[in-house]
Parts: C-alpha cells; structure tokens; sequence
C-alpha cells in the first residue's frame, strides 16, 4: 500500500467492557490501492492486488448483471442464479464448492443487486490454485447441471427466502410501494431484486438458461484477486483455468424512461405485521458517482445523524414523535433515489410526523450548514469509508465496483476526494435541486386495522399478499442429473489443483507502555489505511456486580457515552 502516512493503532487494556473509537490520521489526500488490470482475449477483466498484512487471499468474482437486467414477467432471475451457482458445476459435484471451502477453512457467498451479481471467499494463500479453479468452473462448466428439478427445488428456496425477508415481515414490502410509485412502466427498478412469487412460479428450465446465456459470460464479469500472492504464478493459474472460457454475444440495454415526478403521491398499506405506524418519504435523484451524489450522500446525514440534527431535534427531542428519523441516499447504476423513514411511537398520526417533517425541513433552510456538523459528518464518512477497505474482501469489493461503474478500478482516490471537497454551498445547492419543495412519494405503513394513523389523502397500495396454505408446495426431488452433458476442455478439469507452499504468519510488533496514571497501552502500527483506532477496556462487568442489581454495569456503560463533566452529548459528538 502506497501511503506515507504512519498510522498506529492503539489499544487501552483492562477487564470487563469496552467502548472504541476511530478516527481518520488525516485529511484523505493521496490514498491509494495499488492494482494490476488486465484482460483475457475472452472479455474477462482481471484486477490483482497485493497485501501481505496476512497469509490470506480473496477471490471475487462479479458480474454485472443484477434485477435491472430482468424483463418484466421474469424477475427474480439473477437472485435465482446467485443461489444456482452454489449448487453444482461439472468438476465439483453436487454441493462441491462448499465442501471445498470446508476443507481448506473458508466458506463461499454472494450477494445480488440491482445492477451487480458477486461470488466470493476468503482462503489461506495455499489454498488459493483451488478457489480459482472453483470459480472457473462455476463460469464456464456449470450450466450443464442446472437440470427441471434443480430449477423447481431451487424456486422453491427463493419463494421462501422472500416470504421470510419480505411478505412476513414488517415494512417488509415498504420497498416495492415506493419504487413502483416512483420508477414509470419500462424502467427496471421497478420491481425488486428477489422478484415476485407470480414470476418464480413461472420460471422455466428454457427462461433460465437463455438468462444465463445473455449475461453470465466472462466479458460481462470481473474477476479481483486480492491478498497475500504471487503476481505471475497468480496470472499463470488464471490463464489456464479462466481462459478457454469463451466470450458471449451481450445484448443491448433498452433505453430507459426518464425517472420524474410531476406531482405528489401518497400510498397506505395496513401491515399485518407491524406494531407501530410508519412513514417514509422518497425523492428521486442522481445515479452513482454523478458529481451531485457526495453532497446528497452527506446532506442526508446532516439532515438526520447526531444530536444537532434538525430531525433528531424536531422529532425526537421537541415533539417526540418517535425515537430516530433516518435518511439515506441511494445511488445506483440507472438512477437514485433519497429515502426519509421515520418509524413513529405507537398510535402517533403520521400527519402530525409529516408536519414535524416540515418543521425539521424548515428548520434547516433557516439555520443553514454549520461548518462544524459539515467537518463532523466528512470524518464520520471517511472513517467508514477506510473502515470498509481494511481487509482483503474490502479492497477485492471495491475494485470489482469501480472497474464496472467507474470504469477505473483506480477510483478510490478521485471518490474519497470528492466527498471530502463538498462544501457548504455544495450541499444547500442539492438541497434545494432534490429535496425542497419537491414532489415526493409517501408511504404510511400503519398496524392492520389503524388505517386513520395513515396521511390524509393516502390511497391503498397494491401489494399481492400471498394466501397461507398448508403444504401448498409439494417436495421436489432431484431425479434428472444421472447424465450430465461434459463441456470440452483443453485440461482436465477433474483433477483438483494441490496445496500451495505452507504460508507463514507474521504478527504485528506490539509496543508497550505504561501511563503516569497506571494505564497500561499497547499498540500496534498498521500503515494499510489511514485510520487510527483506540479501544479503552475497564475494569468491571457482569462478574462484579451485586446479585441483587444485575445491570448495573451495563447501564453505566450506556451512561458513561452520554456526557461527562466538562463534555456534554452534543459536544461529544
């Protein structure tokens, strides 16, 4: 890692609990992931990178393909496939890959988005030849054994998996009420990345494999490897199971719909599984690493994050109206959308929140951006920001992401600098394009039977409610794999790769010291991002504590956040 900074973190030890702290060494200039791109004659992008922190390597590989590939009547397709993948390939057998990761000490996962579908694992660096030959046949050998029972089975593990997260759980379908309000007809964000149960139901062994083919070829896929390896031996390894895989014909992305609102829409769905009323608010915005992004992503934060938030001060502390307001910003490859939720105490009217709303709103054109909350939510997003590069897995994340959206997987200087160079007026000026006194789209999830919590005016959403029946699907059986069709292949890909050289562990120097006042520090310097972390361990806990006032210790932890003598919250803060 190229970066001057010394940084050190240090670590106050004691017994019982904890509370830790981190903070960005600097202001971000300079920071940087040193990588190798290539790419294979088939299309495949290739990204390595070297961290010799520890013994270790991740392998990720991404597609760019999620539900906005999808075609209405068929959603669901690319979540399906993240679960197909895991399954079976020509060479590992049924269930092949897990065993694998098993043996070696790892385990393998994946993730789909709207626009993205990731397969990774985290192995020991001999065992890295394995996972690269278990990637490649997930690519290029696998589509052979996706058989009319592999699909029926695995449909029906998606139907549950969206009954679980979505239709039995509350607010579970606040998502889909608001995108399809806000998303017109032809535009793919307007369904949800887990489909419908209509279109699961529907899929068929023909949908499935003409999806793969359009989408699941190596020159529609980054392939990062990142960790402690050897460049050449890495590139050898990737030539020759990666690349006899051949490239695909890609189909062209219809155009999209511009996303716009004219008016504002309200939408009322009475939820059987919610307790207390809910409302949320969505504008639509800007997709991701347009130039207006950064300053939304933080006035999002300013708006609703920390004691001296107009939100936190309106909702919470003035009316209390409920506990928090939270407000995100989502930027996404096609479009972006800022999203106001606001789950209020039991049998609050969500007209009076959407009043205090606009309290909190007008609150913030008259007070404007204060220069300390501004620097206060820069560092919070830079602490995150390396937070989520301080491994690996991290950096292998991030450079798949920047070499399919940013077209550079070298983006993490200009994308850090970025967000730190939004000012004041940057985030007023987006304020006032995005948010204010703009149409916008509501939904009042309120508990089954309390439809006068909802905002006036509402109309009922339309949300498709399953019926509960009773062994309503009937076990499927996988029958049809006795004779699985083999893909031609230069090398024999039966035989898996053996272990590399036994990798060494070489641990930290800690130092140690000891303060005036008999606390005792030890540390550690770590130079990979710049962050500067303390954690400060007391002793106490649970053990100490009178039987008779189990507790005690925990509420003073909570307390113990909450102001000191010279300090109050906000100050804190």
């Amino acid at each position: 890692m190229s970066n001057p900074r010394q940084i050190r973190r240090f670590r106050f030890v004691a017994l019982g609990f904890a509370t830790v702290l981190a903070a960005c060494s600097t202001g971000g200039g300079g920071f940087t992931i040193d990588y190798e791109k290539y790419e294979l004659p088939n299309g495949l992008d290739v990204v390595l990178h070297v961290d010799r922190s520890d013994p270790i390597a991740a392998v990720a590989m991404t597609f760019h393909v999620g539900s906005s590939r999808e075609v209405p009547g068929k959603t669901g397709f690319a979540h399906l496939f993240e679960h197909l993948f895991f399954l079976d390939s020509e060479n590992l057998g049924p269930g092949g890959l897990d065993r694998l990761m098993t043996r070696v000490g790892s385990s393998t996962n994946g993730s789909t988005s709207r626009d993205r579908t990731n397969y990774f694992e985290v192995v020991p660096s001999d065992a890295l030849e394995k996972a690269l030959w278990a990637e490649a046949d997930k690519l290029g050998f696998f589509i052979n054994t996706v058989t009319e029972d592999v699909v029926a089975k695995e449909k029906q593990v998606v139907k549950n998996e969206k009954r679980q997260s979505v239709d039995n759980r509350p607010y579970g379908h606040s998502s889909f009420v608001l995108d399809q309000a806000m998303y017109p007809e032809g535009h793919p964000y307007r369904w949800q990345v887990i489909g419908s149960l209509e279109d699961l139901d529907g899929a068929t062994l023909a949908d499935t494999k003409d999806f793969h083919s359009k989408w699941y070829g190596p020159n529609n896929a980054t392939l990062v490897v990142a960790g402690d390896i050897d460049v050449a031996r890495t590139k050898e390894w990737i030539e020759r199971y990666f690349g006899e895989i051949p490239s695909r014909p890609m189909p062209d992305r219809a155009p999209l719909p511009d996303v716009t609102l004219e008016d504002a829409e309200r939408f009322v769905h009475e939820d059987n599984f919610a307790q207390l009323p809910q409302l949320t608010l969505a504008w639509p915005t800007v997709p991701l690493y347009h130039p207006d992004a950064y300053p939304l992503s933080l006035l999002a934060t300013l708006l609703t994050d920390g004691k001296t938030a107009p939100f936190y001060e309106v909702i919470v502390e003035e009316e209390k109206l409920a506990p928090s307001a939270n407000m995100f910003a989502f930027h996404q490859e096609l479009a972006g959308q800022m999203r106001l939720t606001i789950r209020a105490f039991r049998d609050t009217d969500l007209d009076a929140v959407h009043a205090g709303v606009d309290q909190a709103f007008a609150r913030f054109e008259e007070e404007g951006v204060p220069a300390a909350d501004l620097e206060r939510v820069k560092a919070g997003y830079e602490t995150s920001f390396y937070g989520g590069l301080s491994s690996v897995l991290g950096k292998a994340f991030q450079l798949a992401q920047y070499n399919i959206f940013a077209g550079d997987p070298g983006y993490v200087a200009e994308d850090i600098e970025r967000i730190l160079a939004v000012t004041e007026a940057d985030v007023l000026r987006v304020y006032e394009t995005y948010l204010a006194g703009r149409p916008s789209i509501a939904s009042s999830f309120v508990p089954r039977g309390r439809p006068e919590l909802a905002l006036e005016g509402s109309v009922r959403a339309t949300v498709v409610e399953e019926p509960i029946v009773l062994g309503a699907e009937a076990p499927v059986a996988i029958d049809d794999r006795s004779d699985i069709p083999r893909t031609p292949s230069e090398i024999d890909r039966s035989v898996e790769p053996g272990f590399g050289p036994p990798p060494s562990l070489s641990a930290p120097t800690v130092f140690t010291e000891s303060l005036t006042n008999g606390v005792s520090v030890k540390g550690i310097e770590d130079r990979e991002t710049p962050l500067v972390q303390f954690e400060l361990r007391l002793a106490g806990g649970l053990l100490l504590e009178d039987p008779a006032r189990v507790g005690a210790a925990n509420l003073l932890a909570q307390i113990m956040t909450e102001g000191t003598a010279s300090r109050t919250p906000e100050e804190l803060e």
